[in-house]
C-alpha cells in the first residue's frame, strides 16, 4: 500500500483522528500510516556503520553513508534584529556535543565558501552530487507554499490568495516555488518551478474544498521537499484547527527536522482561543528553525508574508559532514556563536536530525 492511500483523506478519516487528541496521547493514529510517514524519511544519514552482535556469533552490518547536513540559522540581536556579516569562524556546530568541521558556508543565499581541504572529505562522502547542487551559480531555495482550501476559509479565500500572490512576487528570482493546496486532500496546483508567473497562475486554480486535513497534507508535502537538493522550505497558510489528519503533528516536526526543512506557520485563527493549535504550531515551528504567526486580518497577514520573506533573506547556511557517531537514534545539534557575539546574539535554528541506515545484512554473507 503507498503512503497516499495509506493516509488517504477520505470519508473514512473523518473523524478517526482530531488533532487535539493526536497531540494529546501520540499513539491514537493510524499506525500503518505513521510506519510509512516514518520510512519514508530521507535525512542526513551517520558516518560510520554501526555493527551490531547477532546470536550465534554474526554480526549484523548496517552498511551508511556520510551525508551534508545543512543547516539553515537564523542570528538576531535582543530587539530582534538580523545580524549580518558574520564569518564562518563565528560559528560552531555540536553534534551530540561534538565539534564538527564546517564545510560550506553562505549568507543570505548567497554566494557559498568552500571551506574543507583536498583530502578532507571523510570516506563515503557524497560530495560531488551535494557540493554542485548547493554552489551551482544562481542556485536559490525550493519554496514550498502550502495553502489551506478549506471550509475554514471560505469568507478570506480571494484574499489568502492576494497575500500569497505577493509574497511569491516577493521572491528572489533564482528560487523556485510550488503551490499546494489542501483540505480533505493535497492538490499540487503547481510543482516546483522558477517561473514565478507560472506558480501565480497555480495559485489561482486552488479551490475551495470541505475538511482540513493539515498534518496529512504538511507530510506528503515535506516528502516532496526531500527529493530536492539544497536549501529549501516549506510556507503554510492555515486557518485550522486540523480535522481531518491520521497523522500525528509531532510525526511531521520529526520529519522536517530530520529534513533539514524549517517550516513557517500563518494561522488566521485567535490564538488565545485554541491554546492547542497555537502550541502544535510554535513547537513545528521552533523546532525546525522557522517561525509562526498568529494573523487574523489581511494586513497581518500580508506583514507575516513580508516578515518571513526578510527571514528567508537573512539566513545563513552552515553545512557539515558528521564525525563519526556511534548513535543510530535522535541526534541532538547545537549551533554556538563564538567570542562576544555569543552574550549579544541569538541563534535559531533545527534542534536535531534522525539518521537512517540502509538493509543490513550479516557479516560475510554477501548481503547488500
Amino acid at each position: 500500500m503507498g503512503l497516499g492511500e495509506g493516509i488517504k483523506m477520505g470519508a473514512r478519516s473523518r473523524g478517526v483522528a482530531k488533532w487535539g487528541l493526536v497531540f494529546g496521547i501520540a499513539g491514537v493514529v493510524s499506525a500503518g500510516a505513521v510506519l510509512l510517514a516514518q520510512q519514508s524519511q530521507n535525512p542526513p544519514l551517520p558516518p560510520r556503520p554501526a555493527v551490531v552482535e547477532q546470536p550465534g556469533g554474526d554480526d549484523v552490518v548496517y552498511k551508511v553513508r556520510v551525508d551534508l547536513v545543512l543547516l539553515s540559522v537564523a542570528v538576531t540581536d535582543h530587539g530582534g534584529h538580523y545580524i549580518k556579516d558574520l564569518k564562518p569562524t563565528d560559528f560552531r556546530i555540536y553534534e551530540d556535543g561534538v565539534p564538527q568541521k564546517l564545510a560550506l558556508f553562505s549568507e543570505g543565499g548567497g554566494q557559498w565558501q568552500n571551506l574543507l581541504e583536498a583530502g578532507e572529505l571523510p570516506a563515503g562522502a557524497q560530495a560531488p552530487t551535494e557540493a554542485a547542487a548547493l554552489t551551482a551559480p544562481g542556485a536559490g531555495s525550493s519554496v514550498f507554499i502550502l495553502m489551506d482550501t478549506s471550509n475554514f476559509m471560505y469568507k478570506n479565500f480571494a484574499l489568502a490568495q492576494d497575500s500569497i500572490a505577493d509574497f511569491i512576487r516577493s521572491l528572489d528570482p533564482n528560487d523556485q516555488v510550488a503551490i499546494y493546496g489542501f483540505s480533505r486532500n493535497l492538490m499540487r496546483a503547481r510543482t516546483l518551478t522558477h517561473d514565478h508567473l507560472e506558480a501565480l497562475s497555480g495559485l489561482r486554480k486552488t479551490v475551495a474544498g470541505d475538511d482540513t486535513a493539515l498534518y496529512n497534507s504538511l507530510l506528503l508535502t515535506l516528502q516532496d521537499a526531500q527529493q530536492v537538493s539544497g536549501r529549501k522550505v516549506v510556507v503554510v497558510f492555515s486557518n485550522g484547527p486540523d480535522n481531518g489528519s491520521m497523522v500525528s503533528p509531532e510525526t511531521v516536526r520529526e520529519m522536517a527536522e530530520s529534513a533539514g526543512v524549517p517550516i513557517y506557520m500563518i494561522s488566521t485563527a485567535d490564538a488565545t482561543k485554541d491554546e492547542i493549535s497555537a502550541t502544535v504550531f510554535r513547537r513545528i515551528t521552533d523546532r525546525t528553525g522557522g517561525k509562526s504567526y498568529f494573523a487574523r486580518n489581511w494586513r497581518a497577514q500580508s506583514d507575516a508574508f513580508t516578515s518571513i520573506r526578510e527571514d528567508l533573506g537573512h539566513l545563513y547556511s552552515l553545512s557539515y559532514y558528521p564525525t563519526a557517531n556511534a548513535n543510530m537514534g535522535w541526534r541532538r545539534l547545537t549551533v554556538e556563536l563564538t567570542g562576544e557575539n555569543a552574550k549579544k546574539y541569538r541563534v535559531r535554528t533545527r534542534t536535531g536530525y534522525l539518521p537512517h541506515t540502509t538493509r543490513p545484512a550479516v557479516a560475510g554473507t554477501g548481503g547488500n
